[in-house]
């Protein structure tokens, strides 16, 4: 499957048909932190199947990663807009979720009216420049069991360890990838191997 850039009418990633392909594993924090926590892996090649899991597993929480799972890297407002709804809009009035929250190290945020939760929907909370996986205050008032679902290891990964969160891993074919974000996906690779436990 590559990942193809998103067509003109700025249609999310989210919107493709579901293949599923997943891998569980398990990972325990090191020691040095507060207290050992057994928590998921799964791996998938189709965005959309992320989303579809993360509702199967009743997550009270779902954190997503929004490049490229929301809006590919290098597009705009319009397409950042229409994935956050179009995401919004699968999820609906789901009576598991409790919080919907966006995240991004980038320094790029939705339109005014974007970010406010739907009448009778889920709480919506959006993050730029997050500072993935080091600032997690934010996330500490959210709703338990978690999901985190995102391309990066050495980010979301270590995010949704550090949260105790299953971690839900999109895998895409690298060859249409951008230069910065192909790099980071290869040097997380051995952090799997460190943090996840194969079953």
């Amino acid at each position: 499957m590559l990942l193809a850039r998103p067509p003109a009418s700025g249609a999310p990633v989210f919107q493709k048909s579901i293949t599923c392909a997943a891998e569980r594993s398990v990972f325990r924090r090191p020691a040095g932190d507060a207290a050992l926590v057994r928590a998921a892996y799964e791996r998938f090649a189709e965005p959309a199947d992320l989303l579809r899991r993360a509702r199967e597993l009743s997550s009270r929480t779902i954190i997503l990663d929004v490049e490229p799972l929301v809006a590919y890297w290098d597009t705009g407002q319009e397409a950042l807009d229409a994935g956050i709804a179009a995401i919004l809009g699968e999820i609906g009035a789901d009576s598991h979720v409790s919080v919907v929250c966006f995240a991004t190290n980038a320094d790029r945020r939705p339109s005014a009216d974007r970010g406010a939760s739907g009448s009778g929907g889920p709480r919506v909370v959006y993050l730029a420049s997050a500072h993935k996986p080091f600032w997690i205050a934010p996330y500490r008032d959210f709703p338990r069991p978690g999901v985190v679902l995102g391309d990066q290891v050495a980010t979301d990964g270590i995010l949704a360890r550090r949260l105790g969160y299953t971690f839900l891993h999109y895998c895409p074919d690298l060859t249409h990838v951008p230069p910065g974000p192909r790099l980071m996906y290869e040097l997380g690779r051995p952090l799997e191997t460190l943090l996840f436990r194969r079953h």
